[in-house]
């Protein structure tokens, strides 16, 4: 059955490389709580002097307040392997970030937070970003079809590990995928003990 897993307005962020120190800088990662992160997303980009907004960023725009999917470029999360970099751009409000490709621990990181990263060729982002360029644009996103819709019954679709795919539809992180195979584990270790008694 098909499941409307993440829709809302998208933000284009047209660059490449965009590192963690950029997506979270460096000052603000003085806690190790979850919350607070927010306003700090993109800091560099988005604030001036005396923390004015940049009105020449994109996250600045009038008709991009409240975007939920963010599209960008390659190579998107490199750099330190901060897990404030997920945090952030969640607490901004981003579900879905669709990239031409993702560094590997950023990506691990966001999906255990419950994240959707879409990665598409470089063909296929030239094509969303040619879209947004015609106006702001609202998309749903299937991720039991793994499709990007649209409207007007235009869609692409996309590639995803299913096993990612079951824990996001099941709301799932990791130890909560391990949790479910808690008797499997319990009663492996009490073969394993009694197999192996000397092992404790």
């Amino acid at each position: 059955m098909s499941q409307i897993f993440k829709a809302g307005l998208v933000c284009p962020l047209d660059k490449n490389n965009v590192d963690t120190d950029q997506i979270i800088p460096k000052q603000f990662l003085t806690s190790v709580s979850r919350d607070g992160f927010a306003e700090a997303l993109f800091y560099d980009w988005r604030y001036v002097a005396d923390g004015v907004p940049n009105t020449d960023f994109v996250l600045n725009f009038p008709q991009y307040q409240g975007a939920s999917i963010l599209l960008t470029r390659a190579n998107f999360g490199c750099g330190s392997s901060r897990e404030h970099a997920p945090w952030a751009l969640q607490q901004y409000g981003f579900q879905v970030i669709i990239a031409e490709s993702f560094a590997d621990i950023f990506f691990n990181n966001s999906v255990n937070n419950g994240m959707l990263l879409i990665q598409l060729s470089k063909t296929n982002i030239e094509l969303l970003f040619k879209r947004c360029a015609q106006g702001p644009q609202q998309w749903q996103i299937d991720l039991a079809s793994q499709e990007i819709m649209f409207g007007n019954n235009a869609a692409m679709g996309f590639s995803i590990d299913p096993d990612i795919k079951q824990r996001l539809l099941s709301g799932l992180d990791f130890i909560g995928s391990s949790e479910q195979l808690a008797a499997e584990i319990s009663a492996f270790e009490a073969q394993r003990k009694a197999r192996l008694p000397w092992l404790g």
